[in-house]
């Protein structure tokens, strides 16, 4: 048998795909099908204070080699969510709750009741929107050291954190200053590449509403911008720091790629929503048979081995 469990700040998880947070995720329905599903673990829906029904639709767009979205953040409220949690939990594997915010003062409140409801792991998302007219919090690394250290004095489990993409070594190395200062247990490497535009020539229109048509990109076409920021984060904490491995995953051969950039785990979105939970199989056989053809006996056996010439 080919190993796929993993371990995340002290935490087994059975499998080492999980979905992304806002794919499958946002109802009791949908958490519980995960639970039920090959998943490796159930991850939440980002939560914000109070419930929201998310931006105008279309809003998410299926095209060959991706997708974009403008979801506007549709969940239930984070104290749905942490009614929920004790019920996710008796399905057998790790919850992973995603605490968002509408602005820095509304994620200590979150965390606390969440942490309170005692998930497996706190994910949190500081790649989503912000004050009006500033970027998303987790391009102020200000911002981001300020709010980090705050939610981290009222969470008690492990405590990871869901980074944009970043661009430019400068910025990985600023924000591995922060999370090296603020007592982070797990990286989450990375949400959806922001402010893509994709345009129907036929129509000649945009193919989603909010934004004029403006989204976050995901699926194969994102997947060489999250491998890099998966190994430039690796290489600055030298593995001691575990991430998961998030963008572009449609089979098996895109996971064993993030484990020889350094994740310890994947997180899929754009094929999850594109095929259903059937997907989880999927990409579970196409792994271990990967694997397998080149001798490795578990993923850890391959992480981290990236070879650079």
């Amino acid at each position: 048998m080919i190993g796929l469990s993993t371990t995340i700040a002290g935490v087994k998880f059975p499998g080492c795909f999980m979905n992304a947070a806002g794919a499958l995720c946002v109802t009791r329905d949908e958490l519980l099908a995960l639970g039920r599903s090959k998943a490796g673990a159930i991850v939440t829906k980002s939560m914000t204070m109070e419930p929201r029904h998310g931006n105008p639709e279309p809003r998410y767009y299926g095209f060959p080699g991706g997708s974009i979205n403008s979801m506007g953040l549709p969940n239930l409220g984070y104290r749905a969510y942490a009614d929920l949690i004790p019920e996710l939990k008796r399905c057998g594997k790790p919850v992973i709750a995603s605490v968002a915010g509408l602005c820095e003062d509304d994620f200590p409140t979150i965390a606390e009741a969440i942490n309170a409801a005692q998930p497996d792991l706190i994910e949190v998302n500081l790649s989503c929107p912000n004050i009006p007219g500033k970027p998303q919090i987790g391009y102020d690394a200000e911002a981001s050291e300020r709010l980090l250290k705050r939610v981290r004095r009222v969470i008690t489990v492990p405590m990871g954190v869901k980074l944009p993409p970043y661009f430019d070594p400068a910025h990985h190395d600023a924000m591995g200053k922060v999370i090296g200062r603020c007592d982070v247990d797990f990286l989450n490497l990375i949400n959806s590449v922001g402010n893509g535009l994709v345009v129907d020539p036929e129509r000649e229109a945009v193919v989603i509403k909010p934004k004029g048509g403006f989204g976050g990109l995901g699926g194969t076409l994102i997947k060489p911008v999250a491998l890099a920021n998966v190994r430039a984060f690796y290489k600055i904490f030298q593995g001691r720091i575990p991430i998961i491995g998030t963008g572009g995953i449609v089979d098996g051969v895109d996971a064993f790629e993030h484990f020889l950039c350094g994740a310890s785990a994947v997180q899929i979105g754009t094929v999850l929503v594109e095929e259903g939970l059937e997907v989880f199989g999927r990409l579970e056989t196409e792994l271990a048979a990967l694997l397998e053809k080149k001798g490795y006996r578990a993923i850890e056996d391959c992480r981290g081995k990236l070879k650079e010439l």
